[in-house]
């Protein structure tokens, strides 16, 4: 009887360590079961424990709380100091403000917008400014001057951001102004 207990005992240990994994728990308190590739600066690389075959995923850690190892350690990522607290809001600031300075919303969709209103209608013409103004620029199209801020995640978000209402107003500007030439041209024809 003592056998069949230990060798069950012994079982279950190995089964348990098979099936063992590292766990990354979101501030939200979500946990994402996972196989750890890589822990960057800026974010950390994974795969699924359900498809360790399938592609590999990403989060920025400045949205994980820690990440629990098979081996029993962990690693916390919720402690920010006053200084990492300060550069992120500088970097977040350099970001807004580059994206005002370097991004002047070219190939936005507005010379689109303005042709589609003018030879249609406003009506037909709010479409493509519609699809135009939520989609976010290009990469190509962003002209940031610096590749290595746009490492940065706060930077990044903060100038893709920018850069997106800049190319919202360019769009909806040009949609106005030519909704406006539209109705002119219609009252005097």
């Amino acid at each position: 009887m003592k056998k069949i207990i230990f060798y069950t005992l012994i079982t279950i240990c190995t089964l348990t360590n098979s099936f063992s994994q590292d766990m990354i728990t979101k501030k939200t308190g979500e946990d994402i079961n996972a196989k750890i590739l890589e822990v960057t600066n800026s974010e950390i690389k994974y795969k699924r424990t359900d498809n360790l075959e399938g592609p590999i995923f990403s989060i920025l850690k400045s949205d994980v709380l820690l990440i629990r190892y098979k081996n029993g350690s962990k690693d916390v990522f919720s402690e920010t100091t006053v200084s990492d607290k300060k550069n992120d809001d500088d970097m977040l600031s350099k970001g807004k403000a580059d994206a005002k300075s370097f991004y002047r919303g070219q190939n936005s969709g507005a010379a689109w917008t303005a042709v589609t209103t003018i030879l249609t209608s406003p009506l037909i013409g709010v479409l493509p400014a519609a699809l135009c103004a939520s989609a976010d620029p290009n990469d190509e199209n962003l002209k940031y001057p610096n590749p290595s801020l746009m490492k940065n995640a706060d930077y990044n978000k903060a100038y893709v951001d920018e850069a997106h209402k800049i190319k919202n107003k360019k769009v909806w500007k040009t949609f106005g102004i030519t909704s406006g030439v539209w109705l002119v041209l219609i009252l005097i024809l």
